[in-house]
């Protein structure tokens, strides 16, 4: 956190109950598999495991290496990227998957000014059927992005208190 703060969202891991909140827009029944984004020390991959998603349909990219390696042996099975998120053509280009039921971001977005925020969620979601979301945290009270797109539909699904800092769970989807 201390040396490279702008690579992690908090001191302290995201709390289940933000975590189950950030899994709950999946829909197992699609048959589409699920992206990651900045999975840390997992839980969220955690919860998006519990929600029922199969290990080989979950994609979680982390460009930590040290992490890479922890979630690896933490979770058997998922498909741990280690690469850039603000770069998904080049990090996804070996999987052959484009597309996904939906995003989960753990990265801090405003650590990283609106362009760059705004160019990863347009790549997101670009990556997910209309009306599928990319879902974002955020320890801010409001949006961590407003879209450049104004046809993007946002929305906070969650608010969490009982998360140290409290945490909002923000949807982004493109309209059906």
């Amino acid at each position: 956190m201390f040396r490279s703060p702008r690579r992690v969202s908090s001191v302290t891991p995201t709390s289940r109950q933000t975590a189950v909140e950030m899994a709950r827009p999946i829909d197992c029944r699609s048959g589409l598999p699920v992206l990651e984004l900045g999975p840390g020390t997992g839980p969220v991959t955690r919860a998006i495991l519990d929600r029922g998603v199969a290990p080989g349909d979950l994609y979680a990219i982390e460009q930590s290496a040290d992490l890479c390696r922890h979630l690896e042996k933490a979770f058997p099975g998922v498909n741990v990227i280690h690469g850039d998120a603000f770069d998904l053509d080049t990090t996804l280009a070996a999987t052959g998957v484009s597309l996904f039921d939906c995003v989960i971001s753990g990265i801090p977005l405003l650590s990283f000014g609106p362009e760059r925020s705004d160019a990863l969620l347009m790549s997101a979601i670009g990556r997910v059927p209309p009306g599928r979301p990319m879902v974002q945290i955020t320890y801010s009270a409001k949006a961590p992005l407003q879209p450049s797109d104004p046809r993007v539909r946002m929305h906070r699904s969650a608010r969490v208190v009982r998360n140290l800092p409290p945490a909002s769970v923000w949807l982004y989807s493109r309209p059906d």
